[in-house]
């Protein structure tokens, strides 16, 4: 696997005051364009959004991306993709004049599993994992850790439920602040969940 050697993003930046970001990963075989859409559904009037590409090619769908190799068994790519998503997102201030305080991360199934790794290490105002799950064993942290949302389908047959509650009790266990909520849903992006990520911006 050969990566990007940054990340390219899609900016959706409205006209106006703004004064807060939401980051968008999408998930594995997807790219930038997958979950660009979703900005017209929320309604967050001082958001400026961003949608970085994940670094590698898919190896099966053509114009897809990945975080890393799902197929292999040590995820090939993992250590250079979160060091790569760690850097991009510490450079958010000084390019867009918005601190990490008022700056959400969001990641959909392996950019969910991405966010609850890499955001965690960085004073971002929240994350949120959407139908994603944990690939890394959780440490104590040295300082406080962001808020964290994790959304999941009960019908889900690509990330199976268990795996977000086995994030949900594991992160909760190292002292972070977790809101988990269900819907009967299956692997996707439902109206219900983004009102429910509008919420938990807006406090």
């Amino acid at each position: 696997m050969t990566a990007n050697k940054t990340l390219e993003a899609i900016s959706l930046f409205p006209q106006g005051n703004l004064t807060s970001l939401l980051v968008m990963l999408h998930g594995w075989g997807a790219n930038y364009q997958d979950l660009a859409s979703l900005s017209q559904m929320l309604d967050l009037p001082e958001f400026g959004y961003l949608f970085p590409n994940a670094p590698f090619e898919h190896p099966q769908v053509p114009g897809g991306r990945a975080w890393y190799a799902l197929e292999s068994p040590n995820y090939t790519g993992i250590d250079e993709s979160r060091q790569l998503l760690f850097d991009w997102l510490n450079a958010l201030e000084d390019n867009t004049n918005i601190p990490l305080e008022r700056t959400y991360v969001t990641g959909f199934s392996q950019g969910g599993a991405m966010t609850l790794d890499v955001a965690l290490m960085l004073p971002v105002a929240g994350i949120c994992s959407i139908s994603g799950y944990l690939h890394y064993e959780p440490k104590p942290l040295e300082d406080d850790a962001p808020p964290v949302l994790i959304v999941h389908g009960k019908q889900d047959e690509v990330v199976p439920i268990d795996e977000a509650k086995n994030a949900r009790d594991k992160l909760t266990a190292i002292g972070v602040e977790v809101q988990y909520q269900e819907f009967d849903m299956g692997h996707e992006i439902t109206p219900p969940v983004l009102d429910l990520l509008q919420k938990f911006i807006s406090n």
